[in-house]
C-alpha cells in the first residue's frame, strides 16, 4: 500500500485488501474509509470483506462509494462529519486514491 497524505491528518490509496487492514491499525491510522462501489473493478474485495477486519482489528471502517463523474456532495457532507468525529489520521481508499483526494476537498467546501 502507497497511502499519501493529502492533510496531516488524512491520506488516501488505492484499493486495499482485507489482509491490510490489520497493517493499517499498526500504522496508527483511526479510520478507514470506502470511497469505491463494490463490484467496481475485477477481483475487488467487497467492503463487507474490509469491514469485518477492520471490525475484527477495532479500527472503525465507514463505506462512502462515489460513482465516477459523478457529484458526490453527500459523500463530501458525511465525510466532513466522519473528520470532525475522529482524531488521527484517516486512510481513504478507492481505486487510485484521486476520488478521495477529490471528496476530500469538496468536504472542505460544503456548510
Amino acid at each position: 500500500m502507497s497511502a499519501r497524505p493529502i492533510d496531516n491528518s488524512y491520506h488516501v490509496t488505492g484499493q486495499i485488501n482485507p489482509e491490510s487492514v490489520a497493517s493499517i491499525k499498526d500504522a496508527g491510522y483511526s479510520m478507514i474509509i470506502c470511497m469505491r462501489p463494490d463490484n467496481e473493478g475485477f477481483g475487488q474485495p467487497a467492503f463487507a470483506e474490509i469491514k469485518a477486519q477492520a471490525d475484527a482489528a477495532g479500527i472503525p471502517a465507514h463505506y462512502l462509494p462515489v460513482v465516477p463523474g459523478s457529484q458526490p456532495m453527500p459523500q463530501a457532507a458525511e465525510l466532513k462529519k466522519l473528520l470532525k468525529g475522529t482524531s488521527g489520521p484517516v486512510l481513504a481508499y478507492c481505486a487510485s486514491g484521486n476520488r478521495c483526494a477529490m471528496v476530500y476537498q469538496l468536504s472542505q467546501q460544503v456548510g
